[in-house]
């Protein structure tokens, strides 16, 4: 053993602190290889006393945004940083082609590589891509990308139709960076999901792997509706963005994706960032509806913390909104049931000088999307707990159920032979929220003042400490991964 982490208790998504038994964590070359009490030190390099704090899992963060308003070298540092804080040890991170991100079109095969040498070594913790296949092209070429990539989870923005990132927009090609004779449409997406079922039916022992996600709001809906606000002019703010994008724009395109999954024999479809009552009942509904899809479903911790009236002004803005109190609650109803299969941020920075436009008071004149990486664990421990949230439900949401659905098998649990990646939790430690406590480059939050329940104290990325004592240290040692991955044996054990 090289580390050793002693007296710590342990939560784990299948066994929890309920005893309260204190453990000591072995680790060598990068691996969980001794999970028990009373380990030897002598001769181990490092030590640390964890003083009975909580140990989770590293934070398997299935969706972040990297690169989509500042060049991807500089998040991948930046962003990697405010993560460590948030117990984050593995980003997930959308990319796509088109406005936005690298601005390039084009295939993946010349795309994807200028993403990857972006990025290398750079990153704090370990982080993987989804792509979104946003033409005819990138259809033809998802065999390639899990083949040669290791890409095994794809992408479809419903709401890009006839919608625009921040609002209304008609113009496609210039936006997508798309073939002018294409349509990113609900054809589109009919043909990306029957090219992803293709590519599981072609590595039938990566299938499980292999997977669709779904940003569901339809443009229609909220092209209209987006107009009625503005020219009705009696609400402001969120509360106007949020009307701008109802609730039944999502749940419609819920039910519109998973009629399609059915159509096309796409099993495994995941559902994003759900953010009200309607949209979570359609999709139960759809769930109940298609037995043989395996529908997951995503919440983000901004939907579950902030509300239109409690967050901190239009730094609020994201797609899907932040809605009113009620669905908040809808959410956790949801969420304490079970209905959920994994909690996210949604990260995706934005400064100030890009995030607010002209008056910034106009909600309709800002970008869309905030970071949140840092709270992501606090935040769900803080809150879930004192809503009856147990730890090990949380050490599933934020963790093994998210690395089990995207392939990273060497990841999710405090288990012999899996990576290294954990944090420390003290469950009786809160802060407020300061945008300048962040890593991230963005100087405001959504959050800014909410007291927040549990403390990150320190993150280990297979095996390197990137927090200690709060303070994020050493290099970047984060690693791009290449999925599906498996469990290697642990030294011995």
């Amino acid at each position: 053993m090289d580390t050793v982490i002693k007296n710590v208790t342990v939560v784990r998504p299948d066994a929890g602190p309920d005893a309260g038994e204190l453990l000591d964590i072995g680790i060598a070359d990068g691996k969980f290889v001794r999970i028990e009490a009373g380990l030897p030190v002598e001769g181990v390099a490092n030590v640390v006393d964890g003083a009975g704090l909580l140990a989770f899992p590293g934070v398997v963060d299935a969706h972040q945004h990297w690169g989509i308003y500042n060049p991807l070298s500089e998040d991948t540092t930046t962003e990697s940083r405010a993560s460590a804080q948030g117990g984050v040890t593995t980003g997930l991170t959308y990319m796509r082609t088109g406005q936005y991100y690298l601005n390039e079109g084009g295939p993946y095969r010349e795309f994807f590589p200028k993403v990857l040498a972006a990025s290398q070594d750079r990153s704090y913790v370990d982080y993987a891509f989804h792509l979104a296949p946003m033409m005819n092209q990138h259809i033809d070429e998802i065999p390639a990308l899990i083949e040669e990539f290791g890409v095994t989870s794809f992408k479809i923005f419903m709401f890009y139709g006839s919608h625009g990132l921040h609002g209304r927009s008609s113009d496609q090609s210039s936006f997508l960076m798309t073939p002018p004779d294409e349509r990113y449409d609900l054809a589109h997406f009919e043909f990306v999901m029957r090219g992803v079922q293709a590519a599981r039916e072609r590595f039938p022992d990566l299938a499980d792997a292999i997977s669709l996600s779904l940003h569901c709001e339809t443009a229609e809906i909220m092209s209209a509706y987006t107009r009625l606000v503005e020219q009705e002019g009696t609400l402001s703010g969120l509360a106007a963005y949020s009307a701008s994008r109802p609730q039944h724009s999502e749940a419609l395109a819920v039910s519109i994706a998973a009629v399609l999954a059915d159509e096309t024999n796409l099993a495994n479809i995941n559902l994003l960032h759900l953010s009200s009552a309607k949209a979570m009942r359609a999709a139960m509904l759809m769930a109940k509806t298609f037995p043989h899809l395996d529908f997951r479903r995503e919440v983000t911790i901004g939907h579950l913390l902030a509300d239109i009236d409690t967050a901190a002004g239009i730094g609020g803005k994201v797609n899907p909104p932040l809605r009113p109190r009620a669905d908040v609650e809808a959410l956790w109803e949801h969420l304490l049931a079970g209905d959920v299969s994994w909690v996210v941020s949604d990260h995706a920075c934005c400064k100030d000088e890009k995030k607010f436009g002209d008056p910034r008071e106009d909600v309709f004149a800002a970008k869309s999307g905030f970071g949140g990486a840092e709270y992501l664990l606090p935040g769900l421990v803080g809150e879930g707990t004192k809503r009856g949230l147990s730890l090990r439900r949380i050490a599933a949401l934020t963790s093994w159920n998210p690395a089990q659905r995207y392939g990273l098998g060497s990841k999710g649990t405090i288990a012999v032979g899996y990576d290294a990646d954990l944090a420390l939790v003290d469950p009786n430690r809160s802060f407020t929220v300061d945008p300048a406590d962040s890593e991230s480059t963005q100087e405001y939050t959504p959050f800014d003042g909410f007291e927040v329940g549990a403390t990150v104290t320190d993150t280990w990325v297979r095996g390197h400490r990137v927090l200690t004592k709060g303070v994020v240290t050493g290099e970047p040692t984060g690693r791009y991964v290449a999925r599906p991955t498996t469990v290697t044996p642990a030294a011995g054990r």
